[in-house]
């Protein structure tokens, strides 16, 4: 059975959407959390895939052992050849690996709900059937060299680029609605000054956009890995 490498960083955190298409698809998920103490692998031989998801720590967080770990860990990623897919977290450490800055904007504002993407020439049909998706982050990234822009925002510029066989998102395709619900909760719980900053939709609102675009989501996620993802 093919293994997919799914890189999470709280100890509660799940893969939601992407673990449950890559399972149908007969992959056999290996979940690992540096930020409790899980080591990553020397290398890639027994791995098809990996992918690194977001979290609320900032990739410039030098202080945080485990992002000092990932950061230096990708060269195994990039070495290998293998498919690799950065989400929001996962996108600034590659964007920041490859020579990129991550930062917050000057309006010094988040993304959290839903907001629109603009794909660019070079998608190659990636974004044809959606452009709304789910954001969650206060801190942006520039095109790091040697890769492809795919998509721009109108607030953070780069939303999703291509290096080699590396693909990253800002967005969040993998939140459906539990983990969406869950990730409200659990802020609510410990900041909920978070989901009242610049930039963050009204909670009903961000509920009603998650009853208009899940399963629209959800059709594009399934495109991207079996079109382009699953395919480098």
């Amino acid at each position: 059975m093919k293994k997919a490498l799914l890189i999470l960083h709280q100890k509660r955190s799940q893969p939601g959407d992407i673990g449950q298409k890559l399972i149908e698809r007969g992959y056999e998920l290996d979940i690992r959390k540096p930020c409790i103490g899980d080591k990553l692998p020397d290398n890639l031989n027994e791995h098809a895939l990996v992918v690194i998801f977001g979290g609320p720590m900032s990739v410039n967080d030098d202080n945080i052992d485990f992002i000092k770990y990932e950061m230096k860990w990708l060269k195994v990623v990039i070495e290998s050849g293998k498919p690799f897919l950065g989400i929001c977290l996962g996108a600034q450490m590659l964007a920041k690996y490859l020579g990129g800055d991550v930062k917050k904007i000057d309006c010094n504002s988040s993304e959290i709900g839903f907001y629109e993407i603009l794909p660019s020439d070079s998608s190659t049909n990636i974004f044809n059937e959606q452009k709304i998706f789910f954001q969650w982050h206060s801190e942006g990234f520039n095109l790091p060299r040697d890769s492809t822009l795919l998509a721009s925002g109108n607030k953070f510029k780069v939303q999703a680029f291509k290096h080699a066989n590396c693909y990253a998102i800002q967005f969040h395709p993998e939140v459906n609605f539990k983990l969406h619900l869950r990730w409200l909760y659990f802020v609510l719980l410990s900041n909920p000054g978070r989901l009242f900053v610049k930039g963050s939709q009204n909670l009903l609102f961000q509920m009603f956009l998650r009853i208009k675009y899940n399963s629209k989501i959800s059709k594009w996620l399934d495109n991207f890995l079996d079109k382009h993802f699953l395919k480098t």
